[in-house]
């Protein structure tokens, strides 16, 4: 559901944006604001970047957010008719998106296009706030930084450039405080500092909160379950996910969250959990090692040893849930962390095969510590993207171990 400043200004409830809506807005006359703009025109596809989309998009994003309405005129800042857009096509859709992207620094991703009306037609783009303001465009070999000022559109002043890298770099520092907390919250919850074989952490948090946080349902959560299902297209089926032997049909209530447990009875090797939490944010944690692996004397051997096959099942299903999650909360951005712990002192060995399909650790680095995986990464983004974007942290996960292919993450297509 959508809270735009457009159902604020008629006191509506969060729903979905409709052309009866718009028809509303400009029989009352609504004024533009800093978070609402009435446009009469599209902006051509042709030469885009040129045209003020992306001074508009970038100003909104800098400014908290918004809404940009194409086919409204207005006169004194205020809605006062309809004017026809004519037919959006997909390519033209395409081509505002990539603007947005292509032609500000940093890029703004997970605009919401929105259709309305048959005649006259009209189209809402819904910008995100921007959680790496300022965001910045550039003519020729000037740039500058875009903001909304009440119902009008201005340049940062250097000070105000100032605020916006500091307030950049507290963000950034906050948000990685959280997502460390909610690791940490997932190894004391789940006593990792004490398991008996090697456990994989993975975490993601949105960057933005959501405009309107309601608690999730188990209806809601079959959806999420059908989307994650679909982005899995990536992954090879034949290998097993972690949550194979979790209870997927019988959540739990948590603090804010939906927990999924292990269903029982259970080997300790297969144990792994899931929590889908309110606010988007996604944890699953679970043992990521096989039936253990034991010398002739019955004793175990030297190192930890997990299959790399295992690592990349994790990140698979873990990065197909968190995608679900950003799609039915409507939020984009994503910061994602995933770690291996383990408590019995030996090293770590990452295992791959070899062309015979036999066990080979021959090019493995065996590891003291596993070192955290950062990233960040866009819930909204076209399936090819997202798939480039699992692809290399996946990779990234099971490189530090000396593992340079994958075998279960298909190798995303050229772009």
């Amino acid at each position: 559901m959508l809270f735009t400043p457009i159902h604020r200004a008629l006191g509506l409830a969060p729903s979905p944006l409709t052309d009866e809506i718009v028809e509303a807005a400009v029989a009352a006359g609504v004024a533009e604001t800093q978070d609402l703009d009435w446009k009469k025109q599209l902006p051509p596809e042709q030469n885009l970047h040129q045209t003020d989309f992306p001074k508009d998009v970038a100003a909104m994003a800098n400014s908290g957010g918004g809404v940009i309405v194409f086919g409204v005129t207005e006169s004194s800042k205020k809605a006062e008719g309809r004017h026809d857009v004519g037919e959006l096509s997909e390519r033209h859709e395409k081509t505002l998106r990539a603007v947005a992207v292509s032609a500000i620094s940093p890029p703004v991703f997970g605009l919401d296009i929105v259709r309305l009306g048959i005649d006259p037609r009209a189209v809402a783009v819904i910008v995100p706030a921007g959680v790496d303001g300022p965001h910045l465009i550039y003519r020729n070999d000037y740039f500058g930084a875009p903001i909304r000022v009440d119902a009008d559109t201005h340049w940062m002043r250097e000070r105000e450039l100032e605020a916006a890298y500091s307030a950049r770099l507290e963000e950034r520092g906050r948000a990685g405080g959280q997502l460390d907390e909610l690791y940490q919250e997932v190894l004391d919850s789940r006593g990792v500092a004490a398991a008996s074989f090697p456990w994989m952490v993975c975490v993601a948090r949105p960057r933005m909160a959501a405009q309107l946080r309601r608690r999730l349902i188990g209806e809601q959560v079959e959806g999420m379950w059908s989307v994650a299902n679909s982005v899995l297209a990536y992954a090879d089926p034949r290998f097993p996910t972690p949550t194979a032997g979790i209870d997927t049909f019988n959540p739990r209530a948590g603090l804010r969250r939906l927990i999924f447990r292990p269903n029982a009875p259970q080997q300790p090797w297969t144990e792994a959990w899931l929590a889908l939490h309110d606010s988007g944010a996604v944890t699953l944690a679970g043992v990521v090692t096989d039936r253990p692996v034991q010398g002739d004397d019955g004793v175990d051997i030297a190192y930890e040893r997990v299959r790399a096959v295992n690592v990349e099942a994790f990140v698979a299903e873990f990065m197909a849930l968190v995608k679900a999650s950003g799609q039915h909360h409507q939020l984009d951005e994503f910061d994602v962390q995933l770690g291996i712990e383990w408590a019995s002192g030996k090293q770590l060995l990452l295992e791959t095969v070899d062309s015979m399909n036999y066990t080979f650790s021959g090019t493995s680095v065996p590891l003291a510590r596993y070192s955290k995986v950062p990233a960040t990464v866009s819930t909204q983004a076209s399936s090819e993207l997202y798939h480039h974007a699992v692809h290399n942290l996946a990779l990234d996960a099971v490189n530090q171990g000396g593992i340079a292919r994958l075998r279960m993450i298909h190798s995303p297509p050229p772009l």
